[in-house]
């Protein structure tokens, strides 16, 4: 690989097209204000960079960020590209991550509206995460050991695992499809409404109105905490260990709780059975 060190650049695409490429602690910041810095390259290796202008790596293939920082300057910094490990980094950008194949991060600190749109197949592990529309339309997630906060997190994922995760989100998982969660944390309104094949595991749940419209909605073992108005109009299979405030017209299924506050019936169409145990 060609090594660069000690650099700066602030031209418009200055590293357009490179190849075999090593940076390391090299500035892409400056009054040319360029954008697409290291644009259509493969097999590049970033160290100890700063990126502080637009759009850096987009259609870039085989691709290492390490110990990097990205401002909130570098927005849209990695779009149409493949292959992508990213790890100790800083990822301050606006959509750091959009329609991207093969990425691995870990160790992150992310904090970017709109990230990883309509990606496939994404690893990220041991990282915090800010984001609204975190993972908009993405297959193949793999996330664990995150923690993250926003809006509207997760929507319309299909074929992904979480665990260890800790989310709190508004309307998160709304949509998904093949998704399932482990050993987690989800707080927020409206968790999961109109998912397919939703399966919770050993979750906790804190949620205004969860899991309602769902079909093939599974829960295991999971606790649901401060939470009203559960599974309206859902198929769902559920053993619950925690009491439950409320839980209104679930389509069909199995609901097992040790106890139930509320049971609200007033459609003719809820027809799930619910087993309240007495015992926690």
């Amino acid at each position: 690989m060609e090594l660069i060190k000690n650099h700066s650049y602030d031209e418009e695409r200055a590293l357009y097209g490179v190849r075999h490429v090593h940076l390391v602690n090299c500035a892409f910041s400056g009054p040319a204000d360029g954008e697409s810095a290291v644009k259509e390259a493969s097999d590049v290796v970033a160290e100890g960079c700063f990126f502080d202008l637009r759009y850096p790596f987009w259609h870039v293939q085989r691709l290492s960020i390490r110990q990097c920082r990205m401002s909130e300057g570098c927005r849209a910094a990695l779009w149409y590209s493949g292959q992508i490990t990213a790890a100790e980094s800083e990822l301050h950008g606006i959509k750091v991550f959009r329609e991207c194949r093969d990425v691995t991060v870990r160790d992150c600190d992310i904090k970017s509206h709109e990230a990883g749109w309509f990606s496939r197949g994404f690893v990220m592990e041991k990282c915090v995460v800010e984001s609204d529309y975190f993972m908009l339309n993405s297959k193949n997630l793999k996330l664990s050991d995150v923690r993250f906060k926003g809006k509207y997190a997760l929507q319309y994922l299909q074929d992904s695992v979480f665990e260890n995760c800790d989310i709190t989100s508004r309307d998160a998982f709304w949509h998904a499809r093949n998704v399932t969660v482990k050993n987690s944390v989800l707080r927020g309104e409206f968790l999961g409404w109109y998912s397919d094949n939703l399966i919770l595991e050993n979750c906790r749940i804190l949620s205004s109105q969860p899991l309602c419209y769902c079909t093939n909605l599974k829960l295991m073992n999971c606790e649901i905490i401060d939470s009203d108005l559960c599974f309206e109009k859902s198929d769902v299979d559920a053993v619950i260990t925690t009491s439950v405030d409320s839980i209104k017209n679930p389509r069909s299924g199995r609901i097992v709780a040790p106890f139930v506050e509320e049971i609200i019936r007033d459609d003719e169409n809820s027809k799930a059975e619910i087993f309240v145990t007495g015992q926690q």
